[in-house]
């Protein structure tokens, strides 16, 4: 049987047509996009082309588009690049519940930039309400960055409330979308951002492509430094296969994606019946994250009295592949900070299950909840009394 893959909030397979809109520019286009002869210039095309393809589904302009090599590095660009292109003070908040790539890049700044950090309050769901923010906010802030969307429990923040209220103070704001790529609508505009980034891999382009919105006019001062690509922002030959490639996978994502005030979304009715049945049939579940305001696709839980690695080996015997948070954290002993994060006890914090979604059939996605009853039952049985 094959494997019933449930794991696409740590990554998804390349689209078919993200691999062949690539294929000419890893084979016989291989012209480097900055060289003035015809090879190049047809490479330098291919990659304006992707600019602006991007820029249509971010609602901004092609000149307003970095392309990256994942959201790692949006991240560290968006996070680095505005504190320090333009500081209006050494004051940065961000919540304890982002992903390490926002932690550890504003950690960097604390460091070795004398910045100060604070971290604004996040409710039992991982929420963070405007007035949470504002408690935090101070006249010398110069940065806010909050994920739009979070990986390990899927709780959608308020953006467009959340970089109003930075902006109320004079702050920048920059919102992690690695999450929201493909479920949610980016239109950097709409959301009031000044940095938004993403990563290729997340809606089916390969891993190592991303882009990062950087609203035009904002001084950035750049990570890498080098001949000057990418207006000067991004140094290093462009990726032109890769660019291509994520602006057809985003295309795609963004063409799935339902659209309008539709409601029940299919995606969003099979992710709480999801959630409704796993509650009903494992005894000592709770779901984290917002019961409401989550991704679709995307359902997490911690369970008593089991140990979430220990579930995830017996839901792989059973023909279903899932995680316990981020895929960036895997391997580690210690216990989500997310979850920790939210005021779960180291014990249960280690009990962590998510399952996450695309293009799952609702009888694939019952076949799942069977097996983790299975997989909790047996392990609970195995537990010394």
């Amino acid at each position: 049987m094959t494997p019933l893959y449930l794991d696409a909030a740590a990554t998804t397979p390349v689209r078919r047509a993200a691999l062949e809109a690539a294929w000419p520019y890893l084979t016989g286009e291989f012209g480097n996009p900055s060289s003035t002869h015809e090879p190049g210039l047809r490479a330098a095309a291919a990659l304006t082309d992707a600019r602006t393809r991007v820029a249509s589904v971010l609602g901004c302009r092609a000149s307003e588009v970095v392309f990256t090599g994942g959201g790692t590095e949006g991240d560290n660009l968006a996070i680095k690049g505005v504190a320090l292109g333009d500081p209006r003070g050494r004051h940065i908040v961000t919540a304890a519940t982002e992903h390490e790539a926002v932690l550890e890049s504003v950690d960097f700044l604390r460091r070795f930039h004398g910045f100060e950090v604070d971290f604004t309050p996040v409710d039992e769901h991982g929420l963070v309400t405007p007035e949470a923010l504002l408690s935090v906010l101070r006249p010398d802030t110069t940065l806010v960055s909050l994920a739009y969307a979070n990986n390990e429990i899927g709780t959608v923040q308020p953006i467009a409330e959340l970089a109003e209220a930075a902006h109320g103070v004079g702050a920048r704001f920059h919102t992690d979308a690695v999450q929201a790529a493909g479920r949610l609508p980016l239109e950097a505009r709409r959301l009031g951002v000044d940095a938004l980034s993403f990563s290729g891999h997340k809606v089916g382009a390969p891993k190592g492509s991303g882009a990062l919105f950087l609203r035009g006019g904002m001084p950035v001062e750049p990570v890498l430094h080098g001949g000057g690509q990418e207006r000067g922002r991004r140094s290093g030959t462009e990726n032109v296969a890769f660019a291509v490639a994520l602006a057809t996978a985003l295309e795609a994502a963004e063409r799935e994606r339902p659209h309008g005030e539709r409601e029940p979304a299919t995606a969003d009715s099979d992710r709480d019946a999801f959630i409704s049945a796993v509650l009903a049939r494992v005894p000592g579940s709770r779901l984290t994250g917002h019961p409401e305001r989550r991704i679709p696709g995307h359902a997490s839980f911690a369970i008593d009295g089991v140990n979430g690695e220990t579930v995830l080996l017996e839901l792989q015997r059973r023909g279903v592949v899932a995680s316990s948070g981020s895929a960036c954290a895997a391997g580690r002993t210690e216990p989500s900070h997310v979850l920790t994060a939210l005021g779960l006890p180291d014990d249960l914090a280690s009990t962590a299950v998510r399952f996450s979604w695309t293009h799952t059939a609702r009888a694939d996605l019952d076949r799942a909840v069977d097996a983790l009853v299975e997989a909790v039952t047996t392990v609970r049985r195995s537990v010394p009394a």
